[in-house]
C-alpha cells in the first residue's frame, strides 16, 4: 500500500499545541545558551572578570551539558517523558533564576553549571517526543518549526535580552527567560498528555553496554571527532564577539540588538535554501562551498577596525550563509552513519560531545585573547587564524565521512534487496 504524502496529513489540534510549546521550549533553551555571549560587554567590568574567566561562565554549561547527556542517554527511554521533561525543565528554570540572583562570579558559575546539568539534556528528550507522537510523514513540517526556536531566539530573545540588559542590568535578562520558561513548563504540566508507550518495549541489553558499543564502534567514533572539530571551530569566536564589537569595532553597544536582529532575520532565510541546496548538488560539495565562504567571511570579521554598523551587519549575514552551508550538510551527513538500533544512543552522544568540545573552544578563546586596560581585545585575530586551520581540517575529514556514507548507503541499499529477493522468493 503506498504511503500517504505528507501534504495529505494534517496536524491535529492536539498536535499544533505540542509543537507550538515544544517549539516555545526550544527558544528558551536557545536562547539562555546564547544570551550569555552578547552580555559580555557588561558582564565582564560588572563583575571585574577577566576574558578568561568570562570564557569560563560561557564553557562550563557545556560541560555540564555533556556531561548531563553521556549519564542520562541510557535512562532516557526507561520514564514517562512528559515527567522527564518536566524534571529537567524545572531544574533548567532554578538553574536559570540563579544565574539572574548571581552576586558574585563563583555564584554565577556554579548557577551556569547548574542550568547546564538539566538544561543539556531537555534537547534529546524533546527529540524523543516528536518522534513519538508525530509519524515519519509529519517530522520534517514538525523539525522545521523546531529549528525557527534558534532564528526566533536572535530576532526576538537576544535583542530584548540585550535591551534590558542596558537599561536594568544584566540579571534583567535571565528573568526574562524565567518568566517566559516558567509559563511554558505551567502549559507543558497541564495540558501534556503522558507519554509512556515506549515503556511497554523492554531492552535487549543494560543502557551502559548499549552505550559502550555506540561509542566503540569505528565508524561512530570518526563521526564524534568530526562533529568535536566543527563544534571547537563554531564557538570559539562567539564567547567575545560582543566585546570585539564594542570595543574593538566601535560599535555602541546599543546597536548590538539590531545586529542580532537583522542576522535572525537572515537565518530564516538562509536555513530552508541552505537544504535544499545541499539535497540539490550534494552534501559535501555544499560543506565545500559554506566552508570557504565562512574562511574568508571569519578572517574578514576577526581582523575588523573601527567599521559602520551596515559593514558589521553585512559581514554577519554573510558569516551566517557559511555557517550555515557547513553545519547543515554535516548534520545531513552524520545523522546517515548510525544503523536505526543506536540512533538514539549515537545522538545522544553527539550531542554531549558537541557540548563539550564547545566548552573547550570557550576556555582556549579565553586563553587566546586579553582584554586590555581600554577594554579593547587584543589577539581576536589570532582566533580567526586557528578558526581557518580547524576549517581546513574538518573539510578534509568531512571528505572522508562522505565516502563511507556513500559506502553505507550502497550496503543498506544491497541489503533491502536482498530482502527483498527472498521475500518474493518465500512468496511463491
Amino acid at each position: 500500500m503506498q504511503e500517504p504524502l505528507a501534504s495529505e496529513m494534517k496536524f491535529s489540534r492536539y498536535q499544533k499545541f505540542v509543537v507550538g510549546m515544544l517549539a516555545f521550549l526550544q527558544f528558551t533553551i536557545i536562547l539562555d545558551f546564547m544570551i550569555i555571549s552578547p552580555l559580555g560587554a557588561t558582564l565582564m567590568p560588572a563583575l571585574h572578570i577577566t576574558p578568561s574567566q568570562f570564557g569560563l561562565v560561557v564553557s562550563v554549561y557545556a560541560f555540564a551539558a555533556g556531561i548531563s547527556g553521556f549519564l542520562t542517554a541510557g535512562f532516557a527511554d526507561r520514564y514517562d517523558r512528559k515527567k522527564l521533561l518536566l524534571f529537567f525543565y524545572s531544574g533548567f528554570i532554578l538553574g536559570t533564576l540563579c544565574c539572574g540572583l548571581a552576586p558574585t562570579y563563583p555564584f554565577l558559575l556554579a548557577s551556569r553549571m547548574i542550568t547546564g546539568l538539566f538544561g543539556g539534556v531537555l534537547g534529546s528528550v524533546v527529540l524523543a517526543i516528536t518522534t513519538d507522537l508525530f509519524p515519519f510523514q509529519m517530522r520534517g513540517r514538525v523539525m522545521g518549526i523546531l529549528q525557527t526556536a534558534f532564528a526566533a531566539s536572535q530576532i526576538l530573545g537576544l535583542p530584548a535580552g540585550i535591551f534590558l540588559s542596558n537599561h536594568w542590568g544584566w540579571h534583567a535578562s535571565f528573568f526574562m527567560i524565567v518568566t517566559v520558561a516558567t509559563t511554558v513548563g505551567i502549559f507543558i504540566a497541564l495540558k501534556l498528555k503522558p507519554i509512556d508507550e515506549h515503556l511497554k518495549l523492554k531492552p535487549d541489553h543494560s543502557a551502559v553496554h548499549h552505550l559502550l558499543t555506540t561509542m566503540r564502534n569505528p565508524r561512530y567514533a570518526f563521526a564524534f571527532v568530526s562533529t568535536a572539530l566543527l563544534s571547537i571551530g563554531g564557538f570559539m569566536m562567539m564567547p567575545f564577539s560582543s566585546a570585539f564589537i564594542v570595543n574593538n569595532v566601535k560599535i555602541p553597544i546599543e546597536n548590538l540588538p539590531m545586529i542580532y536582529l537583522i542576522t535572525g532575520l537572515c537565518s530564516i532565510f538562509i536555513g530552508p535554501l541552505v537544504g535544499k541546496l545541499s539535497d540539490r548538488i550534494g552534501k559535501y560539495p555544499t560543506f565545500i562551498f559554506g566552508s570557504v565562504i565562512g574562511i574568508v567571511m571569519v578572517l574578514v570579521y576577526t581582523n575588523l577596525g573601527p567599521s559602520s554598523l551596515a559593514v558589521v551587519i553585512i559581514v554577519n549575514a554573510i558569516m551566517f550563509v557559511g555557517i550555515f552551508s557547513r553545519m547543515i550538510p554535516a548534520q545531513a551527513l552524520t545523522s546517515a552513519i548510525p544503523n536505526a538500533d543506536s540512533r538514539g544512543a549515537f545522538m545522544s552522544v553527539s550531542s554531549s560531545i558537541q557540548q563539550v568540545s564547545g566548552g573547550l573552544a570557550s576556555i582556549a578563546a579565553g586563553l587566546i585573547v586579553m582584554e586590555n586596560v581600554d577594554g579593547t581585545i587584543s589577539h581576536f585575530n589570532t582566533l580567526g587564524y586557528v578558526m581557518t586551520g580547524i576549517s581546513l581540517t574538518s573539510l578534509a575529514m568531512m571528505y572522508y565521512l562522505n565516502r563511507m556514507v556513500m559506502r553505507i548507503q550502497e550496503e543498506r541499499s544491497s541489503q533491502s534487496n536482498i530482502i527483498a529477493s527472498t521475500d518474493i522468493v518465500l512468496s511463491h
